[in-house]
């Protein structure tokens, strides 16, 4: 029986093309593609403004005056950019490869360029305590899963412990779990819950190896090691701490929050802490009757297929003194890696929304500005500047930065929205662009959205982005600034509702009409400085295969030239400044593996799209990082054989001899020559 036999309704079935399976769309999102659009707001448009305004004021307080106010008044006061930041210098890098041919999605293998070899770094199951079991998939439990490499890994960092770089520390969250293929049938529904819950979360693991370019090993009883789960106590921080939209029965000062959810992509600060985005958390909710801001996060009256309502009350709202349970995810949560008795936080002042993860930099005043993508068809794309500034070697200082500071959301304007008709044509002025502002949403601590409060802000950030009048986007995932140019890079995956009726028509910053490829947006902040509330925007590639008749572009490059790239997702950058984008839903015509791809951003090559690596049957490409200067790719395979099922696997990977497939992060390096 495959896994989705034994889901009664499994509503993207039949809407998913290529290898996306509706499995991973109800376990990963809660089918949030197939529900109601989360956006209903028409804030495109001055009049439509007034009127979502007003239908909200006796949900937020806002009367007529205040809906006025924000619309003659505006919302934000514009800045004086500071000095432009100076471009670096292109680092010394390379990581030469003939790019592979595309691999079909019926094929389980992981695949790598000639000259290049790959191994499992750490697996599902894999013990990383002296006390902890080694992985029996027959013989599990929620105490030994706690002590072992949680499931599914999505944003993975390695971090140096020592000058010769023979020592470092791993960092990976773990998404979601995959129970039908996880755990053997027959066995106890709430040890399974157990193992899920536990499945979850963050893992922490030293590394060693012989030297730079050779393979890390993982050390199982280093000091440094630690799980995250759902018991892990966080702390919030920002202005929503302790506010009465946050606290609960198990909380009633509304400042710690057991455990982390659904985390997606995440980055690495400067000061080396490691940041983590809660997404898709509004699965794991049972509701009564949702309220409106409820609704606006997708949290429905349908029971949550995990069921841990079942054994802990807090996933329950209908329970009295829960009702604020689901308020308390969704956030950026921040944990530092070289200290493992340290409690990790969740920061409001980011902002609450379905995070795909945040990315910092340092501006030229010393001020950290992080960008962060809210992956929902038709949300938004978000700034958060710090309102200290980093300073060199005060670690302890540096890990308190996000905790406050201003939050912006993005409105993009296009220079020839008129010709733009949902085909994707190009525009006669030959490229996808135009300008875009940074709306503010809070200042200073406080509110600059009329009739709502900072903790609303900061808890039902969509709303205030919405009454704001920000862009909507195709499903905005990672964000990162190139750290050779400062130029930053948004991964859109899709949007398959885009131009449907009653939906947002196509315009230039997402010029298909049901667009399932997916592109990429490249923006330039005013003067080069992050902390700019203006800037500059193109399409650096709109994605999909040209040889299955997509209308696709590659800034130029030849269509002909190109690697197939679709559902952009996950996104780094190598030493020498290239950008390299993971998938999540290989073209969507035939249908391919998912994959790692080299994307040239200067020069004549602009554009140029290369396949690196493929990954197994039904797995996707998550959390890159890209180490040319040793020769060395590190990925996260998330969801291998996801539509197989216990008795009927659909992948084996690793390949180790287990009867199921083991999500895991894998490492490519040089072969060596014989």
């Amino acid at each position: 029986m495959s896994t989705a036999s034994k889901f009664p309704n499994l509503p993207m079935l039949g809407h998913v093309r290529g290898k996306r399976s509706a499995v991973t769309c109800a376990l990963k999102c809660d089918n949030a593609c197939a529900a109601a659009v989360c956006n209903t707001s028409e804030n495109n448009y001055l009049r439509d403004i007034v009127s979502a305004e007003l239908s909200r004021r006796s949900m937020l307080g806002v009367g007529a005056v205040g809906a006025m106010t924000l619309l003659l008044g505006g919302t934000a006061t514009k800045a004086t950019a500071g000095p432009g930041l100076s471009p670096a210098a292109k680092l010394s890098g390379s990581l030469p490869f003939s790019a592979i041919a595309p691999v079909p999605y019926t094929v389980d293998e992981f695949t790598v360029p000639e000259g290049y070899s790959w191994e499992p770094l750490i697996k599902w199951g894999d013990p990383i305590f002296k006390k902890a079991p080694a992985f029996d998939i027959n013989n599990q439990s929620p105490e030994s899963q706690a002590l072992q490499f949680g499931y599914n890994c999505d944003y993975v960092d390695i971090l140096p412990l020592d000058d010769r770089n023979k020592r470092a520390v791993l960092v990976a969250n773990h998404e979601y779990t995959n129970e039908n293929i996880m755990v053997p049938p027959g066995t106890d529904p709430k040890v399974v819950r157990g193992i899920a819950m536990n499945g979850h979360g963050m893992s922490v693991v030293e590394l060693k190896r012989s030297g730079e370019g050779s393979p890390w090993r993982y050390i199982q009883n280093s000091d440094l090691n630690r799980r995250i789960t759902m018991d892990t106590p966080f702390t919030l921080t920002g202005p929503a701490a302790g506010s009465a939209l946050v606290r609960t029965a198990g909380d009633p000062s509304g400042r710690t929050v057991l455990g982390t959810l659904n985390n997606c992509a995440g980055g690495t600060t400067p000061w080396g802490t490691v940041l983590s985005g809660e997404e898709n958390f509004q699965g794991y909710f049972k509701v009564g009757t949702p309220t409106a801001e409820q609704r606006r996060y997708g949290i429905t009256s349908t029971n949550p297929g995990r069921g841990w309502h079942l054994d802990e009350p807090r996933f329950d709202s209908t329970v009295p003194g829960y009702e604020n349970e689901a308020n308390r995810f969704g956030y950026i949560v921040e944990i530092d890696p070289e200290d493992p008795a340290s409690t990790p936080v969740k920061h409001t002042a980011m902002g609450r929304f379905k995070h795909e993860g945040a990315n910092v930099t340092i501006a030229p005043d010393g001020r950290v500005v992080a960008y962060m993508g809210d992956d929902e068809r038709f949300d938004y794309l978000y700034k958060f500047v710090s309102r200290d500034r980093y300073i060199e070697g005060n670690r302890a200082h540096n890990k308190t930065l996000l905790a406050n500071g201003d939050l912006f959301v993005a409105r993009f304007t296009g220079n020839s929205e008129a010709e733009i008709n949902g085909t994707g044509a190009l525009p006669t002025d030959g490229a996808f662009d135009g300008s875009g502002e940074w709306l503010l949403l809070t200042r200073n601590g406080q509110s600059v959205i009329p009739g709502m409060s900072i903790e609303q802000v900061l808890v039902f950030t969509r709303l205030a982005a919405d009454l704001a009048g920000a862009t909507k986007m195709d499903r905005p995932e990672d964000v990162e600034p190139s750290p050779v140019t400062g130029k930053v890079y948004v991964a859109c995956t899709n949007n398959s509702d885009r131009g449907k009726p009653g939906r947002a028509p196509a315009d230039e910053l997402n010029p298909r009409t049901e667009n399932r490829d997916g592109h990429i947006v490249e923006i330039t902040e005013t003067g080069n400085n992050p902390t700019a509330t203006t800037f500059g925007w193109n399409l650096l590639l709109v994605c999909g295969d040209p040889a299955q008749g997509d209308v696709t572009y590659f800034s130029g490059y030849p269509v002909d030239r190109v690697s197939p790239i679709s559902c952009p997702d996950n996104v780094a950058f190598d030493k020498a400044g290239n950008l390299w984008i993971s998938t999540d839903g290989a073209p969507s015509g035939i249908g391919y593996n998912d994959g790692l791809f080299k994307v040239t951003l200067d020069g004549q090559d602009r554009g140029k799209v290369e396949q690196f690596l493929s990954v197994p049957r039904d797995a996707e490409t998550c959390g890159p990082i890209i180490k040319d200067d040793e020769g060395m790719v590190f990925v996260a395979v998330q969801h291998p054989g996801e539509d197989g099922s216990w008795e009927a696997p659909n992948s084996l990977f690793p390949y180790d001899g287990t009867r199921a497939p083991r999500p895991s992060v894998v490492q490519v390096y040089r072969a060596k020559k014989k």
